[in-house]
């Protein structure tokens, strides 16, 4: 299996959705109805379907 890089709307979504998942352990009140968990979660599989898939 040959692995390539996420392109970079893939790297800028899944830091977002980390950034969004990391700001409620901070004590950041975000209004939005995910956990930080699942934004967490969210963020590395996007980020692995971008290293995965060739053009993802």
């Amino acid at each position: 299996m040959k692995l390539s890089a996420p392109t970079q709307p893939v790297f800028i979504i899944s830091l977002v959705l980390a950034v969004i998942g990391v700001l409620p352990l901070l004590g950041v009140a975000i209004p939005i109805g995910i956990s930080a968990v699942w934004a967490l979660a969210l963020a590395y599989v996007v980020l692995f379907l971008g290293v995965i898939l060739k053009n993802f």
